[in-house]
């Protein structure tokens, strides 16, 4: 897929130019100690883009100085705002930063505003050579579009060409889009809409690839790659953020695996594959753990989402971390891998399924403690959805698939949700997890 280049700093995004890796810190912005020091670190872990959350003026006065402090230090990598809620911060982070990201379902509740605003944005941004992202999310499109469209991928293709129509009118091109899903299906199925979309509209914008709130640990790392490589492997994207419940730091070495693979840098350790009655069974020869897990979700991801194959066996071996050769064939581990792998595309269920954002500025609480207390402690409801989320922003919208979910209210309280519904409000946090797996019991018991 053709994309038109859009200037980023000193990053072009487009235009045939490599992925571009990025992350997002998780420091509050306010905290201008904390969130250089954690820009530095990412910068030097290759992140090649960095976005912030900026919820408050005061953040877009934090956001200044965060700005000021890295280019004296001579550090150059581009600073993204991540607004929600405010279009007024949002044009007053464009003056200071190369990049603003809105969310379009919540730029401003009303649409005609929206479009006035919009206006005014495009304005500061072509003054300043500040590029926007327009980042829907799947849970926060807003009420126009869902009545209209449901909650769905045609939803998000619908909005996402909506807006970028806007930036037609306003004859502003450096602009990139994002349709991010936590659930694998709707987030490759909106993005493939919307690459058809505007190649019938002649449009050109770069795509920004990610499964947003994918969890942490293996099962985060696989169910990104599956989604992303599902993309990438068709020529759709133009840059990646693998969305960890983690330190940002550890999102990069995934982020980077796929944009060097799919730039043609990097090459499967797939030896050899068989493919009969809808079982492909592969061999490997890993260098490492983590290379068989992103190589196994790249490999066979997107043919599972598109129902080529309906499972997979896992034969061969990768090198352990002192060099010794782990042998998968007939293994526990490679059928963990495999449940793995097609739990992230959405076939079979083996465990509960996490939905869990990966923090940042707007998050109150020890987000990645939490949500691992949480697992330890679902981890025998298999097939159940539960989401650990940090905010209000994408919280209760994300998890509207999800059966439970604890979303972060700030001041170390917390909503309980039974499914989109609210069921407890401003629960201690201490308090917290032992009444969702209370309230679980008592439906469970029919009480």
């Amino acid at each position: 897929m053709h994309t038109n280049e859009v200037k980023i700093g000193n990053v072009v995004m487009g235009g045939g130019h490599p992925i571009v890796v990025q992350t997002m810190c998780n420091t509050h912005t306010s905290d201008v100690e904390a969130s250089v020091a954690q820009c530095i670190r990412l910068s030097e872990a290759g992140a090649e883009m960095i976005r912030l959350t900026v919820p408050t003026p005061g953040d877009v006065k934090a956001l200044a100085e965060i700005h000021g402090r890295l280019r004296g230090k001579g550090i150059e990598t581009p600073l993204v705002a991540d607004v929600h809620f405010s279009s007024e911060i949002a044009i007053a982070a464009a003056e200071i930063v190369e990049k603003v990201r809105i969310n379009p379902g919540n730029f401003h509740k009303d649409f005609d505003k929206a479009r006035a605003q919009f206006a005014r944005l495009v304005k500061v941004c072509r003054e300043h050579g500040t590029a926007i992202r327009i980042g829907l999310n799947h849970g926060s499109l807003g009420e126009r579009i869902t009545s209209l469209y449901g909650n769905t991928p045609l939803a998000m293709k619908e909005a996402a060409m909506e807006w970028l129509s806007l930036c037609a009118e306003n004859d502003f091109s450096n602009a990139v889009v994002s349709l991010k899903a936590s659930n694998t299906i709707v987030m490759v199925e909106a993005y493939r809409l919307l690459a058809a979309a505007m190649e019938e509209k002649g449009m050109a914008f770069p795509l920004h690839l990610g499964v947003t709130e994918a969890g942490n640990g293996d099962s985060g790392r696989i169910k990104s790659a599956v989604g992303i490589s599902s993309l990438l492997s068709e020529g759709i994207g133009d840059t990646v953020r693998v969305s960890l419940t983690e330190d940002p730091e550890n999102e990069i070495p995934a982020a980077r695996y796929l944009a060097d693979r799919y730039g043609g840098k990097l090459h499967s350790s797939l030896a050899s594959i068989s493919i009969e009655g809808g079982k492909a069974t592969a061999i490997y020869n890993a260098p490492d753990r983590e290379r068989l897990m992103l190589d196994m979700a790249c490999d066979f991801g997107k043919m599972l989402l598109d129902r080529k194959i309906d499972e997979v066996e896992l034969r061969g071996s990768y090198r352990g971390s002192d060099g010794s050769e782990v042998r998968l064939d007939n293994s526990a581990e490679a059928a963990y891998f495999e449940d793995e792998l097609l739990q992230a595309c959405r076939r079979r269920f083996y465990r509960p399924e996490y939905v869990a954002c990966p923090g940042c500025g707007r998050t109150m609480y020890n987000l990645e403690e939490t949500f691992n207390e949480v697992k330890r402690r679902t981890a025998h409801l298999k097939g159940m959805v539960i989401a650990v989320m940090g905010c209000i922003v994408n919280g209760p919208g994300e998890m509207a698939d999800a059966d439970w979910g604890y979303v972060g209210e700030g001041n170390h309280k917390v909503t309980i949700y039974r499914k989109k519904t609210p069921v407890a409000r401003h629960i201690p946090e201490n308090e917290a997890i032992d009444l969702l797996l209370e309230l679980i019991g008592q439906e469970g018991s029919g009480n």
